[in-house]
């Protein structure tokens, strides 16, 4: 049985590792990004063979287009990556800056449930003949606690964990599992203008078969590479008190780069 899967943001970084990763593996692919150029380029590159949506997660109508037409010529998809995502820094205070957080929680966390929106009626209506239905979040480690100078992005991420559980529960009844992944430092071009250390800093094409490994076990919630996971679970349980004393002075990610 040929996989078939949606990835949005594909035209780089992880998504585009991940559509590597799967069409290597023989899958069909809907590659979604807002670089078209991008797109074709890497499409050529995998045989030719897969379809190319330019759009902008944050534009539903867009995404409903895209759905319809990869439904129509494949089928319903067997794993949808809802990976589209961007990243600046914010500071509240700077009143420039509150475009900037729009555009990330449009992005990050509106654009996340519109790539899965047209699709779940017809995973549903696949049901049991495609037993593999899996809608994948790509969160990060940054929506576990807020980072200084990162409100709109620790913000948008954490909004995405959280609609992820939710939407966990309601699709488990028609066996489509939900996999939320939160990222640490992955190589792509959103980490590369952040200047300062990345502990664990993973190359997206050693972190996709990670990335796919967990998709296809079908975990509920799965953070990767696994050192910042041991990390995570750390910052879960650190007090308020304490947090706000190692964190308040960490360095901060540039303002006003959407990357």
């Amino acid at each position: 049985m040929t996989l078939k899967v949606f990835i949005t943001g594909a035209s780089s970084g992880i998504g585009e590792a991940l559509a590597v990763y799967y069409a290597e593996k023989g899958a069909i692919l809907g590659l979604a990004s807002r670089r078209l150029a991008s797109l074709d380029a890497l499409n050529q590159r995998l045989g030719g063979r897969h379809a190319c949506y330019a759009l902008d997660v944050a534009e539903a109508p867009a995404l409903h287009a895209a759905a319809v037409d990869f439904i129509d010529r494949f089928g319903a998809p067997d794993v949808v990556i809802a990976n589209a995502g961007v990243s600046a820094g914010t500071l509240t205070e700077c009143e420039e800056d509150l475009a900037v957080f729009r555009r990330l929680m449009d992005t990050n966390v509106f654009g996340m449930a519109a790539t899965f929106a047209p699709f779940i009626p017809a995973m549903k209506a696949a049901g049991e003949r495609r037993p593999m239905q899996r809608l994948v979040g790509i969160a990060s480690v940054a929506g576990i606690r807020g980072l200084p100078g990162a409100e709109a992005y620790s913000a948008s991420k954490a909004a995405a964990i959280t609609y992820l559980e939710s939407l966990r529960l309601e699709m488990r009844p028609h066996g489509i599992r939900v996999v939320t992944i939160a990222p640490g430092y992955i190589e792509t071009p959103m980490t590369a203008i952040n200047p300062y250390p990345m502990p664990f800093l993973l190359p997206a094409a050693k972190a996709a078969p990670r990335f796919a490994a967990a998709i296809e076990r079908g975990v509920s919630y799965a953070v990767i590479p696994w050192q910042m996971g041991v990390v995570a679970k750390l910052l879960r349980i650190l007090p308020n008190w304490l947090y706000d004393r190692l964190f308040a002075s960490a360095p901060r990610k540039p303002r006003g780069l959407l990357k």
